[in-house]
């Protein structure tokens, strides 16, 4: 089992607001240099669905969490449907990148979009465009399933709410900044890749389609999970996530590294299980 007692920079970082803004002002214009570069980017879009699925998944819209006020999980539906039809249907040929901020811009109230749940330094506030890391999520865990190259991932550094009904291993999202903390997904196939995502009453759901049948499957796992004392007074949670290959047959052809994760928690861990359904509901 991994050790982990390397990773030494969980420890916050007390930075001046001139050089936050500073920073994100930098990383900006980096972002937007990078889209106008030489990298072939996935833009064509078809709502007529290829023939095979590669993968589908869906998670629910609501979930309560102790002291966040409920309008604003409606506020990210509200979202949420106005960002899914901006990436559903996109093709990615051979060779091509997926950009999910590239295709669904800024968020703003003159687009309709309201304040929703953005996770900050380990707490939580409300900015416009707020809970758009559930769908950057889905992608991301779908992506997985597929023979598709995540070439750009960010993970959370905060762990801010503890599990609660938990099905997907620690860490398996990818949250998102416009613009400069993106997902990006290449295919390095020869075959065609089309996302579909959309808002049910009750789910966001999501598919991998591809113009040729799958030839493998895939089951994404976690390894090494671990959570520790810091000696400088918190508790940091680590663990390594990897997939097991099957071909199409179901016979097991290997394991592959995918990434770990390292997060601060903003919450008392080994908790009795009933104290952790309190802290992460109503």
């Amino acid at each position: 089992m991994r050790d982990f007692s390397e990773i030494k920079d969980l420890k916050p970082k007390k930075r001046s607001a001139l050089r936050v803004k500073a920073g994100r002002t930098y990383y900006t214009l980096r972002r937007y240099l990078s889209w106008y570069g030489k990298r072939n980017f996935a833009k064509e879009k078809s709502q007529s669905p290829l023939v095979y699925c590669c993968f589908s998944h869906k998670t629910p819209l609501l979930r309560r969490l102790k002291d966040v006020d409920m309008k604003y999980q409606y506020n990210k539906i509200v979202n949420l449907k106005i960002a899914a039809p901006k990436v559903d249907g996109i093709i990615i040929k051979p060779g091509e990148t997926f950009s999910y901020w590239r295709l669904i811009g800024r968020a703003s109230y003159k687009k309709g979009y309201k304040d929703g749940i953005v996770l900050n330094s380990g707490g939580f506030s409300t900015a416009v465009g707020g809970g758009l890391c559930q769908l950057s999520n889905l992608i991301y865990w779908m992506t997985l399933h597929t023979p598709l190259t995540v070439v750009e991932r960010f993970r959370h550094t905060f762990d801010v709410f503890p599990d609660s009904n938990r099905t997907q291993p620690f860490g398996s999202g990818a949250t998102c900044v416009y613009p400069y903390r993106d997902l990006m997904i290449r295919n390095d196939t020869n075959s065609l890749f089309q996302l579909k995502v959309w808002v049910t009453e009750e789910e966001l759901c999501g598919q991998w389609l591809s113009s040729e049948a799958p030839l493998y499957s895939y089951r994404v796992i976690e390894k090494n999970h671990t959570m520790k004392s810091q000696w400088w007074g918190a508790y940091t949670r680590h663990n390594e996530i990897y997939r097991e290959k099957y071909d199409s047959q179901g016979a097991f052809l290997g394991e592959e590294y995918i990434t770990e994760n390292h997060a601060l928690m903003m919450y008392e861990p080994f908790l009795e299980s009933a104290a952790v359904n309190e802290m992460a509901s109503k």
